[in-house]
């Protein structure tokens, strides 16, 4: 029997993504360099910690948190996903259950009323967890939530409530894992380069150049889908749904989302409610 491997939308074998955090500024320069190279992503959002309408911060300050009304006119729209990342930034892992599920249901609630969307993603204030807050995650309806771990993999997420990363934009290896994400024969097993950061230390670091060669590099081919991370993880979650007949020869799809896979040398699409016969 031939084997079977995923594909994304449009039968591609690999996906990229990136994820930034705290609601700052800078994300508004991120975003026109992602736009303007076709890459996309999520922004987590502390709904708690919005700057008052007027700020106007010290000369040198770096962590420029944006106003509510800000924040709405620069992720609205924008093709990008705001997901939570705890109402007031907090250590989950340290908060009595009750005042986790208090931090992560009322961050969701404020993005879902704010930007008029459902909002199922989050990652973690500075990136601790405990088995408990996983709990209080999946209780709450988060989909997924992002760790602070780097791989320098490009694996297929196996547990979302627990996401790590390829790598933050400050590691050395940026570029080299750049290049074997592009290069590279993914033939088989598809590929995921998930990328995480602050937009601030651009600032902080005076490194606009690094995510600069990375998009215009890693941006805009063909080969790639770009998508925010709840995008990857609905594709994903769709894709694990299609039923197989025992012997391999007939594929049912009882999703509403296309789905592709390759089996042998063959790329088979599937559409929503769909049977097909997928014999090489």
């Amino acid at each position: 029997m031939a084997d079977f491997f995923m594909r994304f939308p449009g039968g591609k074998d690999r996906a990229l993504t990136l994820s930034y955090d705290d609601g700052v500024e800078q994300d508004v320069r991120l975003i026109e360099i992602m736009r303007e190279n076709g890459l996309k992503g999520t922004f987590n959002l502390n709904s708690g910690l919005y700057a008052p309408e007027g700020t106007v911060y010290p000369e040198g300050t770096i962590h420029r948190r944006m106003s509510l009304k800000t924040c709405q006119e620069v992720y609205k729209n924008s093709g990008m996903e705001v997901a939570v990342h705890g109402l007031t930034h907090p250590h989950l892992e340290q908060l009595p259950a009750n005042l986790c599920t208090r931090e992560v249901l009322w961050d969701r609630e404020n993005l879902e009323q704010e930007f008029d969307c459902i909002v199922r993603g989050m990652a973690y204030p500075y990136g601790t967890y405990s088995d408990g807050v996983v709990e209080t995650l999946r209780r709450c309806g988060i989909a997924y939530s992002r760790t602070t771990e780097s791989t320098h993999k490009f694996d297929i997420p196996g547990d979302w409530l627990r996401l790590p990363a390829t790598c933050h934009h400050k590691d050395p290896k940026l570029m080299e894992l750049a290049r074997r994400f592009v290069e590279s024969d993914w033939s088989s097993t598809p590929a995921l380069f998930y990328l995480w950061g602050h937009s601030y230390e651009f600032e902080m670091h005076g490194n606009w150049n690094v995510i600069e060669e990375f998009a215009r590099y890693a941006g805009n081919r063909e080969t790639v889908w770009y998508a925010t991370n709840i995008e990857i993880y609905d594709y994903v979650t769709a894709y694990d749904h299609l039923i197989f007949s025992a012997d391999g020869r007939k594929c049912h799809n009882p999703t509403g989302t296309v789905l592709y896979f390759k089996k042998g040398s063959d790329i088979f699409q599937v559409g929503p409610g769909e049977s097909i016969c997928c014999e090489g």
